[in-house]
């Protein structure tokens, strides 16, 4: 039972960052993948994904389908996702291009020594905080309301 709930973000996750690191290599053809505006699309293949999660497990569910549950496959989703996509970002800057890193801060134009594991942990953050405020803004389009009219 407990696969069951697990498997449809875990599958969707895993889809959305698939998409992400094609994306990301799609720049990298272009060299545009030191530009992080770029990444703002990021946010778009997220929404999408952690959206359709929601609501295919709101079909699934039909009645049994509550705030939390949703709540609780827009988060896993949105992590799985995050979670791939960064330990594939970690690889590609350490073993893929090694030179990422020093374009990328001369992108930015700046001074500071930052190491892969400081940039790892941003493109992390930003995942999980991205994550947090899509799921909590689409579980308002599919809660039940209890509004009396």
């Amino acid at each position: 039972m407990v696969m069951k709930k697990i498997a449809l973000p875990i599958r969707f996750g895993i889809v959305i960052s698939g998409l992400l690191i094609a994306f990301f290599l799609i720049l990298a053809l272009f060299k545009a993948h030191i530009y992080p505006i770029y990444s703002l699309f990021n946010a778009v293949i997220t929404a999408f994904g952690i959206y359709e999660a929601i609501k295919v497990h709101k079909l699934e569910s039909d009645r049994e389908f509550t705030y939390t549950s949703g709540f609780s496959v827009g988060l896993v989703t949105g992590f799985v996702a995050t979670i791939v996509f960064t330990l594939f970002f970690t690889f590609y800057a350490t073993e893929i291009d090694t030179t990422f890193l020093s374009k990328i801060l001369a992108a930015f134009k700046w001074q500071y020594d930052i190491n892969i594991g400081l940039l790892a942990f941003v493109v992390a953050i930003m995942g999980f905080a991205t994550t947090v405020v899509l799921t909590l803004s689409f579980m308002q389009l599919f809660k039940t309301s209890r509004n009396l009219r």
